[in-house]
């Protein structure tokens, strides 16, 4: 039209530069034609591959329903595939989006479901343990180690019995402080150990005596440079003495 409106308004071209000048137009027009038909057959053939594929993924998906939960995994490998299938036009991936997301909805909703009803059927395991919480927290300053330990496995038994809870955070905070008690009273029962161990014992007291033979000979030492006026050798035998009696006193000596 515009090349029309041209001739007809603008400056007047001879017969034969017009013509010419019109068969490459034409020529141009026709390339521009030709590419734009090219194009838009390859973006349709594109799209029937990816709307084939999608669609064979939607009907996987959908066979997924009868495994409810468990159907899960394999569903997520389906959507790895539908995110690398294309594009399949808007209006065709929106349609089937809806079809393979309300495929994967069901699934996660029995999901749900099932969360939902360990939820609600552990409520009453939980107050249990909570119970239970309350009577082991006195055992962290129970002065009999072995009346503590007696209690707390039962406590532990007792425990194991009601068995897990749900929600996965609650069962697991409540664990964490069973832990904590169990962990404050076996570290007792360590160091009371350590401290009735005979060998542990019989190390003490070898290196009690050890201190004490040393403190004798620096007392000697330092009474020594003492009485020479060494101030100099009076000064580390009496800075050697301390270090031995704080060691001594380190040990209950």
């Amino acid at each position: 039209m515009r090349w029309q409106a041209h001739q007809q308004n603008g400056p007047r071209l001879s017969k034969s530069t017009a013509q010419q000048l019109w068969r490459r137009f034409r020529d141009a027009r026709a390339t521009v034609d030709r590419h734009r038909r090219e194009y838009f057959s390859q973006l349709d053939d594109t799209h029937k591959v990816a709307r084939d594929a999608k669609t064979r993924l939607v009907e996987r998906a959908e066979a997924l329903a009868p495994r409810g939960e468990d159907g899960i995994g394999a569903y997520r490998d389906l959507l790895d595939a539908w995110k690398a299938s294309g594009r399949a036009g808007r209006k065709v991936d929106d349609a089937l989006w809806a079809r393979f997301k309300a495929a994967g909805d069901a699934l996660y909703g029995a999901r749900i479901e099932r969360e939902s009803a360990e939820t609600e059927a552990s409520k009453e395991k939980i107050e249990q343990k909570k119970v239970l919480l309350a009577e082991a927290a006195p055992l962290v300053d129970e002065k009999n180690l072995a009346t503590a330990r007696q209690k707390l496995t039962a406590i532990q038994r007792q425990w194991d019995e009601i068995g897990r809870v749900f929600p996965r955070d609650k069962e697991r905070a409540l664990d964490d402080d069973l832990r904590k008690i169990e962990q404050s009273v076996r570290t007792r029962e360590d160091a009371d150990w350590k401290r009735n161990d005979p060998e542990q014992k019989a190390r003490a007291n070898d290196m009690t005596r050890q201190l004490s033979d040393a403190i004798d000979k620096l007392e000697a030492e330092l009474a020594d440079a003492t009485a020479r006026g060494d101030k100099r050798a009076a000064a580390q035998a009496s800075e050697a003495l301390e270090a031995r009696r704080t060691w001594l006193r380190a040990l209950g000596g």
